[in-house]
């Protein structure tokens, strides 16, 4: 090899971007929340956990009132995380701040919100990683196709079901599969 295919090369493993690690197991995920802190997915083992991206300024932001009314009837062996994401139509553009404070005024949420992420993507999150890749969640490989999408984890830390961003949170599918 020439010293120049070699500086070439070496230049081009610089260029390339990091590979991100995709933790094994769904309890391996810490995250940021909306307010700074950590959440930390090793606490939700012995729960169930609905992942769903959601958004401030989408059609499907009321979804936000059901996924409040399931997080507290459900609360003692579930929990909701939601991870904004301005993927879709630029329908989360606020910041952390603005979005916390969107939910609380608009949908009093007092279930975990992760600080904003993209779902979607060369600079998907690593948990959507997870989520949508059949190699890291063992079920199925899924596109997250809008804002709103369900996924169901269960108390062993499986992925056990996706819901379509349409499929209301209160619906008979959702509850049935919360329930079993």
């Amino acid at each position: 090899m020439s010293l120049t295919t070699i500086i070439l090369l070496k230049f081009l493993l610089f260029l390339a971007p990091a590979k991100t690690t995709v933790p094994q197991s769904i309890y391996d995920f810490k995250v940021t929340a909306l307010d700074g802190r950590t959440i930390d997915f090793s606490q939700y083992k012995g729960k169930k956990i609905l992942i769903v991206n959601t958004a401030s300024k989408c059609g499907n932001t009321p979804q936000y009132a059901e996924l409040e009314s399931i997080y507290k009837k459900y609360s003692s062996n579930m929990v909701i995380v939601g991870f904004p994401a301005n993927n879709f139509g630029a329908q989360e553009p606020g910041t952390n701040e603005e979005i916390a404070t969107f939910c609380n005024k608009n949908y009093s949420v007092s279930f975990p919100m992760a600080a904003k992420i993209s779902v979607k993507g060369d600079d998907m999150a690593p948990i959507y990683q997870w989520l949508t890749q059949k190699k890291y969640n063992g079920y199925m490989d899924s596109d997250v196709k809008w804002n709103f999408q369900k996924y169901l984890i269960n108390e062993q830390g499986q992925l056990v079901a996706v819901f379509d961003p349409k499929t209301k949170p209160m619906s008979s599918e959702v509850i049935a599969a919360i329930e079993k």
